[in-house]
């Protein structure tokens, strides 16, 4: 027997013990996708009693959050990335393949050559960029100018490529970003990563310039970067929405970025794809026409596909936006959905907290919070709840909110893989 088929062999069977405390036989639990959902359900699942077992291809995480400061030269790579012992420690067992199936009538997941059964899974896939000649992609943005004119939407490989090619990038040259229609991973993260580069433009390269190519007019945090850019960039970045072009048609090989109303050729292109749910949640058939998938507010099981849960950026349930604090918070009432089900239960109806917290430079911080609470099948936002940052805040409380978010990427982190992320964004640089 190989060692992975070994492994695969001890995760099949573990009598499982519900809340309760009655034993339910043999209940199998399996989550797919080892990011800040995945690896915190699976922690919250493990912490309930359930038996669980998690499968991720990587042997580490590297973080999204935190990585437009390493864009902009601010931060280590290094600091991005988490590995899965305080994950196993808790008891998890971890299966280091990659799932590429799901027989949901048998109830198999599909694991490179073998297959896990289970009672309940839970797909945390994340996304995936839509590639031209995918429907829905970026005209003449396919998987070979990816690698040219990196997206950087998913931490690794491609946020030190475009870091470096903002530092091989002569004074005086010309950064352009592309941003898509909603829906899509972190809503708020382009304008962040703007406001990161045209930091790094201003501090390195003073003479350069950043235009800002948005297929929206109206965005998340608006006035409270639009503000920021005024004071802090106001010759350094151009934002232009959908009314006024912005909205990107195409990419020609030399990396000109084609809208409506003209041509925008750069030294450094950053083209954000659009994006839909990951692969596995299209193979398991719980992703619609709109890539995405849609799921019960009360316990993120699928509306397509009994006893599979969807959570994260994958999902598709309302007013929730798609952040690492949302799949953490979906993950946790996921989890206890699970066990409750598994223990003859009924879920608790859940209120969701969504925050967010972004940098426009170092020690200036902004942040939107929301909460969230099931109406009609789909969550909606409690009004009066959540809001802002206040848009005439003194610096005070802007590097307040600076370090608000470092202490939330320490929790955040600590929670899904058992160590506190390291914070600190370098504002030397």
């Amino acid at each position: 027997m190989t060692p992975r088929r070994a492994l695969l062999a001890g995760a099949l069977a573990t009598p499982f013990l519900g809340r309760a405390g009655r034993a339910l036989g043999v209940a199998r639990v399996v989550v797919v996708g080892g990011g800040y959902g995945g690896a915190t359900c699976a922690r919250a699942l493990r912490q309930a009693g359930v038996d669980v077992t998690l499968v991720e291809a990587e042997t580490a995480y590297l973080s999204c959050p935190f990585s437009n400061p390493v864009v902009a030269g601010l931060r280590d790579m290094e600091q991005q990335r988490f590995g899965y012992d305080h994950v196993i420690a808790a008891g998890v067992r971890l299966v280091h393949a990659r799932a590429t199936g799901v027989d949901a009538t048998a109830r198999m997941v599909q694991v490179e050559g073998a297959a896990l059964p289970y009672d309940r899974l839970v797909l945390s896939p994340g996304v995936e960029m839509r590639l031209d000649p995918q429907p829905g992609a970026l005209p003449g943005y396919g998987a070979d100018m990816a690698e040219r004119f990196p997206h950087a939407w998913k931490a690794g490989p491609q946020t030190l490529l475009l870091r470096r090619q903002l530092e091989a990038m002569p004074d005086g040259g010309t950064v352009a970003m592309s941003v898509p229609a909603n829906p899509y991973r972190c809503p708020p993260g382009p304008y962040e990563r703007a406001s990161l580069i045209a930091h790094y433009l201003k501090t390195h390269k003073p003479r350069s310039k950043l235009i800002v190519l948005d297929a929206k007019d109206a965005f998340s945090k608006q006035k409270l970067f639009q503000a920021a850019w005024a004071k802090l960039y106001p010759n350094t970045l151009e934002w232009v929405g959908l009314s006024n072009g912005g909205r990107v048609t195409g990419i020609d090989p030399d990396g000109t970025l084609q809208t409506e109303f003209g041509a925008h050729p750069a030294d450094v292109v950053n083209p954000i794809p659009p994006q839909r749910a990951g692969a596995i949640a299209q193979a398991a058939g719980v992703s619609d026409r709109t890539g995405w998938c849609p799921v019960d507010p009360v316990t993120f099981e699928s509306r397509l596909v009994p006893g599979i849960h969807v959570i994260g950026d994958a999902a598709v349930m309302g007013a929730m936006p798609k952040s690492a604090f949302a799949a953490g918070a979906q993950a946790k009432v996921c989890a206890d959905a699970i066990a409750a089900l598994l223990a003859g239960q009924a879920p608790e109806v859940p209120r969701l907290i969504n925050t967010c917290y972004s940098l426009v430079a170092p020690g200036y911080g902004i942040s939107v919070a929301g909460v969230y609470r099931p109406v009609n099948g789909q969550l909606t936002d409690i009004e009066g709840a959540g809001g802002t940052s206040p848009l005439d805040a003194p610096p005070g409380v802007r590097a307040q909110e600076a370090a608000y978010a470092e202490d939330w990427y320490r929790t955040a982190t600590t929670e899904a893989f058992g160590e506190p992320g390291a914070a600190g964004v370098d504002g030397r640089r």
